[in-house]
């Protein structure tokens, strides 16, 4: 689990993102795209809508990791649902990659080796119990 300088600094630079929030999850999904443009037909909605659902996961990720037994369930359920939606298991490294750039971008100087490292921590909790919510469900 994450230690509690680890959770202050994904808090604090995630309070710059925010404030960013439209331009950030943009350029979250260029660099998605662009890594792996057969991900693009995944995303039936509009992207706009889809960059506030991605600005609002990472919120309620971070606001609930003091609570990890709501976080893993939370997590399992929406990996759950994104098996739903066409995501495969190696569609999540795919996904790290874009927000460590996304994150580069945004975040500018501010993104010291540490930060780099509490979000990529952060990332790979996320992955794993959502990977672990999409092997529950049926294929």
């Amino acid at each position: 689990m994450l230690d509690p300088e680890q959770k202050h600094r994904l808090r604090k630079t995630f309070a710059l993102v925010e404030r960013q929030s439209h331009v950030a999850a943009l350029v979250f999904y260029q660099r998605l795209f662009e890594m792996d443009p057969m991900l693009r037909p995944l995303f039936k909605t509009d992207i706009e809508l889809q960059a506030a659902k991605l600005m609002d996961m990472l919120a309620s990720a971070l606001s609930l990791l003091e609570k990890p037994d709501e976080l893993t369930e939370t997590l399992e359920e929406l990996g759950a649902r994104h098996v739903t939606y066409g995501v495969r298991t190696e569609h999540y490294d795919t996904v790290g990659e874009a927000l460590g750039a996304m994150l580069s971008t945004v975040l500018g100087k501010d993104y010291t080796a540490e930060t780099r490292k509490a979000w990529t921590e952060l990332y790979q909790l996320i992955a794993t119990t959502m990977l672990r919510g999409a092997g529950r469900v049926a294929r």
